[in-house]
């Protein structure tokens, strides 16, 4: 099958001037439609990024785990990610198809290593769809007034999910409109109820930003710290779906890199100012840390805000959940139909047809449905699901970016020069470089077992699972060979590539 792409109003990608094939016959426009203005394609970013979702996830976990001086990971995960970013920003400009780092990843190396990239992303996002379903459980439960147990909560998050899918099932309007809704709820409430509890529920000054408050237990503090960083890496990422939508907007090649960037910048900042916002209204560090106080979020907005206060900022909070929730099957939908359109999956048939009515892949984003929905069922029968969910979650996406980030270093120097509108120039090797190394790091601190009183195979919960994706994803591509299937160009990003090694079956 030829993979139909889009015409790019001048930034080069491909010989033909197009990210489709490589000057094949017949290929095909996108079936998408540019429905998705610049401001919607960041907010889709910024709402799948959420300030708010990853703050009121996690806060508990990493102000436990390493006192309030883990909100310097914002500022460490930030850098890092931007880096990351500015990778992306030239790929997407050179390559604006849909589907993110599967296409990115064929184009700058070859056919397997993009099969495996789409394969590490597609588990991760629809992993990374019930975290975010799954942490808005209590809030629902809270807002609603029923006891938060794990069986309610599994059950708001598969209630949570479908309405999600209904959403996007509507189309790329609807997902724009969504997109917009919820960037302006989080962002107004977030500086609202940020301002506010500064304003009047301070209990701390800003110097406990560097008091552990006895989380390092006399020794090093830093092990402890990259223990609580996972708040930080859970925030920065999301930029990326700005990218699986790049069919569906109208220059691509210079509004994506520049939505992503944006998304980097408010969404830290916003995330930032939300975490610093709750960890000075703390009024007892010592009972969070000692796990007496497991919710202190909740504590606190009931505290400052009462009861009626409390839960109209819960309903801003499950606005939050919702529209990070629709913003990440937007992405693992149009990643599955990028995968099924070039026959590269098991019933791409199915997973390749489109809704011409709503120009939306309707039984792709049904699978970014189920499969999360079947993942929050199962952790019925896991402690702690929610941290094991989300680790799991942050390990796939740093992985399946990193992959890209390394097939980008790999064929710059091949002889790869960007050629979309967003171009770092001289900047783009020591850039690249800095990228993968950060991101090496991330995916080692992610990974490290820091229970050993746990059973080993619960101490490395997150590699195994890890492992077993990319066991599973070796065997499948080697025994099915998928991966060969498609003449859409693999490797077109370096130059001494000829058009016959393009379309070969290539690592």
């Amino acid at each position: 099958m030829t993979s139909g792409l889009p015409q790019t109003g001048g930034a080069a990608e491909e010989p033909g001037g197009h990210g489709g094939n490589s000057g094949a016959a017949g290929a095909e426009q996108s079936e998408f439609r540019k429905d998705m203005g610049p401001w919607a394609n960041f907010a889709l970013g910024f709402t799948y990024l959420s300030p708010v979702v990853s703050t009121y996830t996690l806060f508990a976990t990493a102000l436990a785990t390493g006192g309030p001086p883990m909100i310097w990971a914002f500022l460490m995960a930030g850098a890092g990610q931007f880096l990351v970013t500015l990778v992306f920003g030239e790929v997407v400009a050179q390559f604006p198809i849909a589907g993110g780092v599967y296409p990115w990843a064929r184009r700058l190396w070859g056919k397997r290593w993009a099969w495996m990239t789409g394969w590490m992303y597609m588990w991760a996002l629809l992993v990374t769809i019930t975290s975010v379903a799954y942490g808005a459980g209590p809030y629902i439960a809270i807002l609603i007034g029923f006891r938060p147990t794990v069986h309610t909560t599994v059950l708001c998050t598969i209630v949570l999910i479908f309405i999600a899918a209904l959403v996007n099932w509507a189309g790329t309007k609807a997902l724009s409109m969504a997109a917009i809704i919820g960037f302006s709820a989080e962002l107004i409430g977030a500086l609202i109820v940020g301002v506010y509890l500064l304003s009047t529920h301070r209990e701390h000054g800003i110097g406990v930003i560097v008091d552990d408050f006895g989380t390092s237990g006399g020794g090093s503090y830093t092990p402890v710290f990259l223990a609580a960083a996972i708040i930080g890496f859970y925030q920065y990422y999301g930029f990326e779906a700005c990218g699986d939508t790049a069919e569906e907007v109208n220059h691509p090649g210079r509004v994506i890199p520049r939505a992503m960037r944006r998304t980097i910048y408010v969404g830290g900042a916003a995330a930032t100012f939300t975490c610093l916002s709750l960890l000075l209204s703390v009024t007892d560090y010592r009972a969070v840390i000692s796990g007496k106080d497991t919710d202190p979020v909740v504590r606190v907005l009931f505290d400052a805000l009462g009861e009626a206060g409390a839960r109209l900022v819960m309903a801003v909070v499950l606005i939050s959940f919702l529209s990070c929730t629709i913003s990440l099957q937007a992405a693992a939908g149009r990643l599955i139909y990028s995968y099924a359109r070039d026959e590269m999956i098991v019933g791409h048939r199915l997973l390749r047809r489109f809704s011409k009515a709503r120009a939306v892949p309707e039984f792709a984003l049904l699978l970014a449905a189920v499969i999360p929905a079947l993942i929050a069922l199962g952790s019925l029968f896991s402690e702690d699901a929610l941290t094991k969910i989300v680790s799991f979650a942050i390990l796939g996406i740093y992985t399946s970016f990193q992959m890209v980030v390394l097939a980008s270093l790999r064929a710059r120097l091949k002889g790869w020069q960007p050629a979309g509108e967003f171009r770092m120039g001289r900047w783009g090797l020591p850039v690249n470089v800095a990228a993968l190394a950060y991101g090496i790091f991330a995916i080692v601190n992610i990974s490290w077992a820091r229970t050993p009183e746990a059973p080993w195979y619960d101490n490395w919960i997150v590699l195994l699972c890890g492992g077993v994706v990319l066991i599973v994803g070796l065997l499948y591509m080697f025994t099915t060979h998928h991966y060969g299937r498609s003449d859409a160009p693999a490797g077109s990003a370096i130059p001494d590539r000829t058009t016959a090694d393009r379309a070969a079956p290539t690592s």
